[in-house]
Parts: structure tokens; sequence; C-alpha cells
């Protein structure tokens, strides 16, 4: 279908020189039958079939009115015999087309040549009228009313190749630019998508992991520790409810209507480190032993993307710790210092257990990374003295 264009445009482009070609011709007859044709003092000696003839041969090139310069070199000749048999107004109407299509639809050289040309032209003429005509008066005045038919043409020309021009660079813009805005559509929509895998990362292997690890540990001491066991379900509970609560906020800012302003269900605050307490309580009922070295005097007071990019990567490196270190010691600190806020997790390695995340290479180090970076700061895991280290540097001014 799209080759079909090329042919149709080329269709239009050849019915309409054909318009012009018939149209000029029948008027350049009307004008030789009416006798109005002469430009110079005297009677037209010249038999009507050559005029007729001289005028056919230039409409006939007028279907290769946009092959330049084939055809203004074409036209040239037959005005140039015209001029030889005393100009006639048909002829130089008709040339004025060929001038006006030359600069139209040439090359941008060719239409910058034009003025010059259609002033060669002109003197051209003006040598002519002075040699046959006996007053140099007469070949300037005749000069003169010639030189609308060679000037304004080019000039009309020039003119609209000008805002054509002009209409295809806006249009070449306007192409740009809505590839530009479809690109950053795409790169906002991925981003988005990023942000929400990382989310309900966070929710499955935060709070989910955390379900399957307590769950294991309440039926393994349901008989040993009735009440133990009891603590754990608990927690379990929690988790649950806590999952359940993060998701809904989830589904509801999926779900809501931008433009209503009034979304589906009510988002739910972000966790903070306010909330801290919650995730080492957590990693406890799961048979991790969790130290506490510092924390954050006031946490409100931190930047919010701050404060929960600080908890998910908290929560994230407990549950990789309960998950490869059941049963081993966990130490978290976290604190403010010179404008950066350090979080950091070290846990002890069983034989055989493999990195705090997949041998480094997991999913969760990838979010726990992304997520400092998308405040400005940096994180570091792997093998410290013996256990397993993440340790991310957030800071707190310009976050």
């Amino acid at each position: 279908m799209p080759s079909l264009v090329p042919r149709l445009n080329h269709l239009a482009e050849w019915k309409q020189d054909l318009a012009i070609a018939i149209g000029t011709w029948v008027l350049g007859v009307l004008v030789y039958l009416s006798g109005m044709q002469i430009l110079l003092n005297g009677p037209d000696t010249t038999p009507l079939w050559v005029r007729v003839s001289e005028l056919t041969v230039l409409c006939g090139l007028e279907m290769l009115r946009r092959k330049v310069p084939l055809a203004v070199l074409c036209a040239l000749a037959v005005v140039s015999v015209d001029i030889l048999l005393g100009p006639s107004l048909p002829i130089i109407v008709v040339f004025t087309d060929f001038l006006y299509a030359a600069t139209l639809y040439g090359s941008r050289r060719t239409s910058r040549l034009m003025i010059g040309v259609a002033a060669l032209v002109t003197l051209g003429v003006i040598c002519l009228a002075l040699l046959f005509t006996a007053q140099w008066r007469s070949a300037v005045i005749v000069a003169f009313a010639l030189l609308p038919f060679l000037i304004t043409p080019v000039w009309w020309a020039a003119n609209v190749r000008q805002q054509r021009d002009i209409a295809d660079s806006e249009r070449a813009n306007a192409v740009q630019l809505a590839t530009i805005g479809e690109l950053d559509r795409k790169a906002a929509v991925a981003g988005e998508r990023s942000k929400m895998a990382r989310d309900l990362h966070d929710v499955v292997a935060g709070h989910l992991s955390a379900i399957a690890i307590q769950s294991e540990a309440a039926l393994s001491m349901a008989t040993a520790d009735p009440q133990l066991s009891r603590k754990v379900l608990e927690s379990v509970r929690e988790n649950s409810v806590s999952a359940l609560d993060e998701m809904r906020a989830m589904i509801g800012l999926l779900r809501a209507d931008p433009s209503t302003g009034n979304p589906e269900i009510e988002p739910t605050a972000p966790a903070r480190l306010a909330e801290l307490s919650k995730l080492v309580e957590s990693a406890r009922a799961s048979g991790l032993e969790v130290e506490i070295v510092s924390t954050v005097d006031h946490p409100p007071a931190l930047p919010a993307a701050v404060d929960l990019t600080a908890y998910r990567i908290a929560q994230e490196a407990l549950t990789n710790a309960a998950k490869h270190a059941a049963g081993g010691r966990a130490v978290l600190d976290i604190r403010a210092d010179g404008g950066i806020l350090t979080v950091e997790v070290r846990n002890d390695l069983r034989p055989g257990s493999g990195s705090g995340d997949d041998g480094g290479t997991g999913l969760g180090l990838l979010n726990m990374r992304e997520r400092a970076a998308a405040v400005g700061g940096t994180l570091a895991a792997g093998p410290s003295g013996g256990g397993w280290l993440v340790r991310a540097e957030l800071p707190l001014e310009g976050s």
C-alpha cells in the first residue's frame, strides 16, 4: 500500500500539468486570433500557423515543466525562435510558467540561480529590441514591459518554495517531537513498571518469605514449646496483614482514576523506620537473633524517600539473613552522621548457606541497589569477616 502513494502523487501531478498545458494553449490561440499578440511596433508578419505551432510545442513541453533544467532549456529554444520572428505575448506568458516551475521544483542551487537567469533574459530582450527597433526609447519601454513576466514568477516561486520548506521543516520537527514524546512515555512507563516490580518484590520477599519461614518454625515447635509457637503464629498473622495492606494499597494505586482524583482505595502511608521494631520482631520470630547497635533518634525527621528506602533495605537484608542464616545472628546498625544515613546489616553465614542473596546475583540485591541509587546513595554487599555485610549510604540533603 505505501508504494501506491508515490504513484498516485505522480498521477495527480501529471493531470495538473496536462490541465495547465491545455489551458495555456487555448488562451494563447484566442490571443492570436484576436490579434493582441504583438509586443513591438508594426504588424505581425509571421503566419498564424507558425505562431500556433510555436505555442503547441511550448505547451507540449509543459508536461516536462517539473524536469529541471531540461524543460527550461527546451522552452528557451522555442522562445528564442519566437523572438527572432518577433516576440509574441502568448509565448512570453507561457515561458513565465517555466521560470516559475524551475524556481519551485528545481534544486536549491537552481532556485538561487533563477534570479540571475531572469536578469540575463531581460538583458537579452533589451539587446534584441535595440537591434530591431529604430528608437532606443521604445526598446527600453518594451524591456520594462517584459520585466514583470520574468522577475515576478521567479519571486513568486521563491516565496512559495520558502513557505513549503518552512512547512516541511515544521512537519519534520513535529515528527521528531512526537518521537521524543513517545520515547519519553515508554521510558516513564518502564520506570513505573520497574518501581512497581521493586515494591511488589519487597512485599513478596519481605512479608511472604517471613511467613514461610515462621510457619515452618511454628510447625517444628508446635509440641515442644506451645507459647513460643503461639508467638511465631502471631508474627505470621502480622506479616500476613501487612502484606495484604501493602498489596491493597498497590492495587488501589493501579486502579485509581487520576482524572477524578478519587482513588477506589485509600492509599496507606509508606513504611518508615519508625516501624523498624516490627521488622526486628518478625526476623526474631523467624529464628534469627537480631542485635540493634544504634538507630536514628528521630525517624520522622528524615526525608520521606530516604526513610522508605532505608526501611526497605533493612527489610530485604533481614529477610535474606533469616532465609540463608536461620538460627544465626544478625547485627542491625542505622545511624545518621554528617548528612549521611548509614544502614548496615551484618549476619553470620552457615556452611553451605551461600551469600545473603543467592550468591549476590538475586533480585533482592538488585532492588536494594536501585533504591539506594534512586535517592543518590550507594549500596555495597558482600562477604565480610566470615559473614555477609550489606551497607547502604543514603544522603539526607537533596534527596
